[in-house]
């Protein structure tokens, strides 16, 4: 192995262990909100049904199987780049990137229905409510806010990736920032499958 293959080998095993450092602080940070969560629906349980019954759980659901399909096309993008097939690469990280667009499109629709209700944190609907359902809602803002604020950083992320892939910075041989966005991106894939029932079908 040349001196360069060594260089090259040493930076991707060093910016693959950042980056796997980094996941763990994600799980830390979405792991005190699901705690936090079980523990207010086990002092809340009627309450957290009735706002759970408030959520479009078809909307949740069509979310879910987009952010699946986002994920599949975003590790065929990867085995593409291992092929040097990079045209077929990027375009499927557009069709990535696409899919997140469409899942920000489907969640703004659902918050503008909840704001259109006055159904928001501060508003004087919410106050109304049951102290339990105000929770529930004031989590399911900020764990839905969260990880749709992550949806919108992996676009900008993958975009980014994608025209590196166009300009031929990201090739078979160096292909480590894909890698490290795909990982990046199916964790935004993960932490939705665990908000699905917890906050969607908590009715």
């Amino acid at each position: 192995m040349t001196t360069d293959a060594h260089a090259t080998h040493r930076d991707d095993y060093g910016a693959k262990l950042g980056m796997w450092l980094f996941l763990v602080t994600e799980v830390n940070l979405f792991g005190g909100l699901f705690i936090a969560y079980a523990y207010m629906r086990h002092k809340y349980p009627a309450e957290f049904h009735v706002g759970g019954g408030q959520l479009n759980a078809i909307l949740g659901v069509v979310n879910t199987l987009v952010l699946l399909t986002s994920s599949l096309t975003v590790a065929l993008a990867i085995l593409e780049t291992e092929r040097g097939r990079h045209r077929v690469s990027r375009d499927l990280l557009y069709g990535t990137i696409f899919l997140g667009a469409t899942f920000l499109v489907i969640k703004a629709f659902e918050w503008g229905a909840k704001f259109h209700h006055g159904l928001y944190p501060s508003s004087e609907h919410m106050a109304a409510l049951p102290l339990g359902e105000q929770i529930f809602f004031g989590l399911y803002f900020t764990m839905t806010g969260l990880h749709g604020l992550h949806v919108l950083i992996g676009i900008i992320v993958l975009t980014a990736i994608a025209r590196r892939i166009a300009q031929g910075r990201v090739t078979r041989e160096r292909h480590m920032l894909l890698y490290n966005g795909g990982l990046y991106w199916h964790l935004v894939d993960v932490v939705w499958i665990f908000l699905l029932p917890l906050l969607y079908l908590a009715a």
